[in-house]
């Protein structure tokens, strides 16, 4: 019950923030084959999430969840959820070492957040961490990234406080 209300105040709180939401149709959530396999312990708080929204954006439009139709291929936003790791995949080269430690980086830290408002940004979960850490990465080192929430809801609840404003 605490996470639906905790996912209830944050709605509203990106409402009065001038935010796009959209709620899912039904509430099972459905994740392709590929995504559901590389990402199968995506903590329940972030698919309690995914299962609710199908849009959340900013008013300005340059920042925004992920939702399951982004994990899916079928949203129609210009970047791809990994968009970031691919841009870092790409700057290794032909380093094939290099390219493997950037998937290996990326299979433990689950992109929740883009934004383009002051260079290219991210939030992540790091599956890795046990608790469902949140990371916070910028360009031109995607996975230099730091920890700045120990869970999911802690993260929306500081973004509600005014502790950290989303990228």
């Amino acid at each position: 019950m605490e996470g639906k209300a905790t996912l209830k105040r944050f709605e509203e709180w990106l409402r009065t923030q001038g935010w796009h939401v959209v709620r899912n149709e039904g509430t099972e959530l459905r994740l392709n084959g590929d995504f559901a396999e590389r990402y199968p312990d995506i903590v329940n708080e972030y698919r309690e999430f995914l299962s609710i929204y199908k849009e959340v954006v900013s008013a300005d439009e340059k920042t925004w969840f992920l939702c399951s139709d982004d994990y899916n291929g079928t949203s129609e936003s210009a970047f791809k959820w990994n968009e970031f790791e691919n841009l870092s995949l790409e700057a290794a080269g032909d380093d094939n070492e290099w390219k493997e430690e950037i998937r290996q980086w990326w299979d433990k830290r689950l992109p929740i957040v883009i934004s383009v408002r002051d260079g290219y940004s991210f939030y992540a979960i790091d599956l890795e961490s046990g608790r469902g850490n949140i990371v916070r990465g910028e360009e031109p080192e995607f996975e230099e990234a730091e920890v700045i929430a120990d869970g999911f809801f802690e993260f929306l609840d500081m973004v509600m406080g005014g502790e950290m404003t989303i990228c």
